[in-house]
């Protein structure tokens, strides 16, 4: 398959039914004025999974805003993403400015299988990015509760994520916690599933 044929197809990471009906009474306060993912306080704003063709809605470019992308074709892209949506467990999740076709914001909930916590599922949380232009408007709040919210309805017992020093009131704002004895690394529990006050 060449480069230009491999991004054609409009095919998304998973399912996005998974983003529907996502427990967001559960996080009154966050976020104000009061916004979700099915409502996200524009129209021209989607919320959505990661779609093949999003190597040309910019989202290689707004990862950049992050850490170094590299030199990536779209071959290499549809075949990482071909990738990933085989081996399951990766919900890359972004938010679309439908007015510029533009991928503005991402985040990446990974779900691990684990022997411990009754065979559990535990995720982690990564590539948290908000392009610099639309700041203010509560996105980097938004995505991140959105797969916060997704890793609980998954079966999830726990998510956690490294973050920089000067973003730990960020992630405490929205209920992430501290791991104790790492400066580094904030954790949120989901206490309505078995055992998820064990620290593990």
């Amino acid at each position: 398959m060449g480069g230009a044929n491999a991004i054609s197809s409009s095919i998304y990471l998973f399912d996005p039914d998974l983003l529907k009906n996502l427990d967001w009474a559960s996080l009154r306060g966050y976020l104000s004025p009061s916004i979700t993912s099915e409502a996200p306080g524009e129209n021209w704003l989607l919320v959505r999974p990661l779609k093949s063709e999003d190597y040309n809605k910019g989202y290689l470019q707004l990862l950049t805003q992050l850490t170094s992308v590299g030199n990536v074709t779209p071959f290499e892209f549809q075949s990482q993403f071909n990738s990933m949506q085989r081996a399951g467990g990766y919900y890359v999740t972004v938010i679309e400015d439908l007015q510029k076709n533009q991928i503005i914001a991402a985040a990446t909930l990974v779900t691990e299988f684990k022997f411990i916590h009754n065979c559990g599922l535990r995720a982690r949380l990564e590539d948290v990015v908000v392009n610099n232009t639309y700041r203010g408007k509560q996105l980097g709040k938004l995505i991140v509760l959105t797969v916060t919210l997704l890793a609980r309805k998954l079966g999830c017992y726990k998510m956690s994520l490294d973050c920089k020093d000067s973003l730990i009131p960020f992630y405490k704002s929205i209920g992430y916690k501290l791991e104790p004895g790492n400066a580094n690394s904030m954790v949120i529990r989901y206490e309505n599933l078995p055992n998820s006050g064990d620290p593990s």
